[in-house]
This record gives C-alpha cells, structure tokens and sequence, in this order.
C-alpha cells in the first residue's frame, strides 16, 4: 500500500491541474453579421502618378517630389542635376524699358516693375505640360543673365550668328562670368536645363530668391531639345520703334 499511494496522488494532481487549464469557463459563442448603419469611411485616396526620368534628365513634377521627399531629396539637391521641360513663362517681355539697355549704363533710379517692386532678374519656368495655361507644377530658372543689359548685348551678338559660337567668342555675363544659352530663350522651347536645383537660388545679389515648395534651378546650361519656336527679341524696344 505503501507504494501505491504516491502513484495516486500524482495522477490526483495532474488530473486537477488539468481541469484549471481547461478554458471552459467563457466557451466561444458565434454572433450574427453586424446588420446596422454601415461606418462612413472615406475612400483610399488615389495617389498621384509621377512622369519617369527621360535618361538622366528630371521631368519637373518628378524633380520636385524628390526634392520635398526626406528619402529622396538629397539626389536631386546633392548635386548638379538636369532637368527636362518646356519654357512656359518667361519674365523677359514684360521687363520695364528702362531697364532694356547695353552694359555700362545703370537702370534709372526709378525704374521699377510695373507693380513698383524693384526689377527682378530675367526667369524662366519651365513645366512637364507645354500648354502656357496649364496647371502642373512649374520649376523657376534662373542664373542665365543677371540683368536684361546683359541680356542686350547677348542678344546683340548672336542674333547675326547662325550655329552656336565657340567657347573663346561666346558672351559671357559681366557680374556671374556664365554665358547665357544660345539660342537666347524664349517660351514654346523643349529644353534640358543643367544646374543646382533646390530651395534657394545660389547667385542671389540683392536679397534671397527662395521657393520651398518647387524649388530653382540655378542655371549652368541648357540644351535644346526642341528649338525656339519664335526668335528672341524684346517686344518692349519693338514696340518703341512703331
């Protein structure tokens, strides 16, 4: 009997310990499909289809995607970069006449924009959509010309040229020493446009150019992959003549 009994308890406990651990206490009870007002949740918003790079250029929405990206910002903002779009605005024809002149000469003390503001430097922008008027995103370029005299005697140079001139006779800006791009631009062109892309224009003269939300393009060159559709001028000195 002796031996017996602690075989008895043994299996005793195990047996109790096994009824503790049974789970049966809240057995699991299927409940119906939910038959009441459906939850009102908006629908997964769709999210924008960004345009490839085209080689190694940069189409303007892609370029700043990349820039307003914590992953993808330094790619675009490291270094020079390109970027590939068409001319769809340019400040050029609705600088004021005062300032449409050779180099040597200062602007008038009261020449202004037409709003009053001091005389912007001449801009471009460029956009993955040719349309002038349409509603895409539009990256500034800057840094061709740092004023419209120099624009002048650029325009003066190459409008008798027909192919591009050499390195040695090609103008050359008087402040940023950088030769505007020939032909001299205008809107309606397909360009590839290299330079330092970011928040800040990186010539600045007077005050700080910045644009946080698209960026600018600090000109070191373009390429035309589409030519001008019309020559270069200045509409305003046309219109003085008639």
């Amino acid at each position: 009997m002796n031996k017996v009994v602690p075989l008895v308890l043994v299996a005793s406990t195990g047996f109790a310990l096994a009824l503790g651990c049974s789970g049966n206490d809240d057995p699991y009870k299927p409940q119906p499909a939910w038959s009441g007002r459906k939850a009102n949740v908006p629908a997964v918003p769709a999210l924008p289809t960004l345009p490839a790079k085209q080689g190694d250029a940069y189409p303007v929405a892609l370029a700043i995607h990349h820039m307003n990206s914590v992953l993808h910002s330094p790619e675009v903002t490291s270094k020079e970069i390109t970027l590939i779009g068409y001319i769809v605005d340019s400040n050029i024809p609705r600088a004021p006449l005062c300032a449409i002149h050779k180099t040597g000469k200062a602007d008038p003390e009261d020449c202004k924009w037409s709003d009053g503001k001091p005389i912007q430097i001449p801009t471009l922008w460029i956009a993955d959509d040719k349309d002038p008027n349409g509603k895409g995103p539009r990256i500034r370029v800057m840094g061709f010309a740092s004023n419209y005299a120099n624009l002048f005697d650029a325009n003066e140079k190459y409008k008798s040229l027909k192919e591009p001139p050499a390195e040695k006779d090609q103008y050359k800006d008087e402040l940023w020493a950088v030769p505007p791009p020939f032909p001299l631009p205008t809107v309606g062109a397909k360009v590839k446009v290299t330079g330092k892309y970011g928040v800040n224009f990186q010539r600045a003269s007077a005050g700080i150019e910045a644009d946080p939300q698209n960026g600018i393009m600090t000109y070191s060159k373009i390429e035309y992959v589409e030519p001008p559709p019309t020559p270069f001028s200045f509409p305003q000195l046309d219109n003085k003549k008639k």
